[in-house]
């Protein structure tokens, strides 16, 4: 250490700024999480960058560590701006390209010459659970079955609805449990909710060309819809089906 910088403290800022830039950069790939990852990062830019002012007027020691700061911070908002930018532009296609094709029965009772007739087709709401929609991109959804009475870790009881998903489609398609709401009989629609014995939950993910996913999604008591939305900043269902 030079004797310029003997006695001087290490900038508590700049130090604070590369811990901030680092909780950032971790988690700015995360799709949803990134949000908040883009406020910390901009924290951590303008501490990064007080802490270097102090180190260039000589009241603090640790210009390198400001530097860190600086640089970690930038490309953490980077990341995200990028992830978001990516994610954007899936959902664009994911609410304005994939609309609802065709609903189809997937239970076991189906016959094989049931009408075809496109002048009737069938609604994509207030669905019976084991019905799939058809989306334009070739991603098939299902609500399979429906499991009330659920009790939680809190005593509360919750609804589990076990979703598939079936890629006909060329090119991936993402499955996410924030695609899905529940609806109550008052008409409010709520995210889904957390299960202590869950062992199967749907999560979120890529799902490749000719792939399937399963899984069960858990909604609060008094849930009378399972809502899907396609996306999670969709405002509009794409098909709803009835949980009751």
């Amino acid at each position: 250490m030079s004797d310029k910088n003997m006695g001087k403290s290490t900038s508590g800022t700049a130090i604070a700024g590369l811990v901030l830039g680092i909780v950032a950069a971790v988690s700015s790939w995360v799709p949803i999480v990134n949000n908040l990852s883009f406020l910390i990062g901009l924290v951590g830019l303008v501490l990064a960058a007080v802490g270097l002012v102090g180190v260039m007027r000589g009241k603090k020691s640790g210009k390198g560590l400001a530097i860190a700061a600086l640089v970690v911070n930038v490309a953490a908002i980077v990341i995200v701006l990028g992830t978001q930018s990516a994610m954007s532009a899936a959902i664009d296609e994911a609410t304005n390209g994939p609309a609802v094709s065709g609903v189809t029965a997937r239970s076991s009772d189906d016959s094989a010459d049931a009408s075809t007739d496109d002048s009737a087709q069938p609604a994509s709401t207030d669905l019976a659970p084991g019905t799939s929609v058809d989306l334009a991109n070739g991603l098939s959804v299902t609500v399979d079955s429906v499991e009330t009475g659920l009790v939680n870790y809190d005593g509360s009881t919750v609804v589990g609805v076990h979703v598939s998903y079936v890629n006909s489609g060329e090119e991936g398609a993402s499955y996410n449990s924030y695609d899905w709401k529940g609806e109550n009989a008052d008409g409010a629609q709520e995210h889904t909710v957390y299960f202590s014995e869950a062992t199967d939950d749907l999560g979120y993910g890529t799902l490749a060309a000719g792939g399937t996913k399963s899984g069960t999604i858990y909604f609060a008591e008094g849930t009378v819809k399972a809502l899907y939305f396609g996306s999670p900043l969709s405002d509009t269902p794409t098909a709803s089906w009835v949980v009751e």
